[in-house]
């Protein structure tokens, strides 16, 4: 007689009711990045003279230059101020929550309270960064790379720019280049921009833009600037923060990239409440943005926090938690912000 096995999947006899499929009751958070756009905003009130819906800062004109020396026995005509140029900053709320059930508490094979707060707290961070970065990638400050960097960027310090056509001839091959960090802060330092580090001003680019320009070779590149460090390989930039070109650099996916480049459809859209207009179905352009100090001014009413709300249902079974804030913000000194177009190459479309 043939043996008969007492086994897991009960063809013939066993037990397979024993054996059952396993979980791991840790659960592991989506991958994420870190917020940082809100950190580029450095102006805030500091005599606000009351609450309001608003914040109105002004910024002094400076009294045009007197170039002719006085005459001795001539009493100078007196010279008025200019008007004061006011940024208004609106303060909106923002605010996100989840209703937990009681039955999920009960039920579920992970500790999912702790799951929840965390992944609210996330949640503001992460809103308010994307609210920030619309404000920020509406400067009109810009310089674009075309057709391969045959010639020169296309600016709009050269007048040759224009928003929400220029994109639209950035191709795959429109990568950007050190001559781009060099035209931004170069400008940046015409407009008398005050750095944000010693002498370095901010400049926050997404990874696969920061691939192209560490790859970058020949006389002018990064590195050829590098090749001949006194320490060698230490000097390189580790790709993740350093300084190059009169820069600070910060890599993070959340710079805004879309895809309004070559081969565009004729759909549009609009990127914040400054209008950031873009089209769609191209080759994805990415927004790489060097800013120096009083670019975005910030206003607060109520710091952005965690709620946890009353439970008021009958039964006491729907648990809210959820994060809130009264806040805004406005571009300060556009003199102050350059944007830079360009694709990457291991990444366009």
């Amino acid at each position: 007689m043939a043996n008969q096995y007492t086994d897991s999947f009960g063809s013939t006899a066993g037990i397979p009711g024993l054996v059952q499929t396993a979980y791991d009751r840790y659960v592991e958070f989506a991958l994420r990045a870190v917020p940082l756009i809100r950190d580029v905003a450095d102006k805030r009130p500091v005599q606000q003279a009351m609450p309001g819906s608003s914040v109105v800062f002004q910024i002094y004109t400076d009294m045009s230059a007197v170039t002719s020396s006085l005459s001795e026995d001539v009493d100078p005509d007196a010279v008025a101020l200019g008007n004061t140029t006011p940024i208004t900053v609106s303060l909106l709320e923002y605010g996100n929550a989840s209703l937990a059930t009681r039955k999920l508490e009960l039920f579920s094979l992970s500790d999912v309270d702790p799951a929840i707060a965390d992944i609210i707290a996330f949640n503001m961070a992460d809103s308010l960064d994307t609210v920030v970065l619309k404000t920020l990638v509406g400067g009109p400050n810009a310089i674009a790379e075309l057709t391969g960097g045959a010639s020169a960027p296309v600016s709009t310090y050269n007048g040759n720019y224009t928003n929400g056509t220029t994109q639209a001839s950035i191709d795959g091959t429109s990568v950007i280049r050190s001559r781009d960090i060099r035209t931004a802060v170069a400008k940046l330092r015409a407009n008398k921009a005050v750095p944000r580090q010693g002498e370095y001003y901010w400049c926050g680019i997404h990874p696969e833009v920061s691939y192209d320009l560490r790859s970058e070779t020949g006389a002018g590149g990064w590195r050829d600037d590098h090749k001949y460090a006194e320490n060698g390989a230490s000097e390189f930039w580790p790709g993740t923060i350093g300084t190059y070109e009169g820069a600070m650099f910060v890599e993070s996916p959340r710079l805004f990239n879309t895809t309004d480049g070559t081969g565009s459809s004729g759909a549009t859209g609009t990127f914040g409440t400054s209008g950031y207009t873009y089209a769609t179905g191209g080759t994805r352009v990415f927004r790489t943005l060097v800013a120096g100090k009083q670019a975005l001014a910030e206003a607060v009413a109520e710091e952005p926090h965690v709620v946890f709300g009353p439970i008021v249902d009958k039964l006491m079974r729907f648990r809210p938690i959820g994060w809130y804030g009264v806040l805004g913000w406005a571009r300060y000194r556009d003199a102050a912000l350059v944007r830079i177009e360009s694709s990457a190459s291991i990444h366009n479309s």
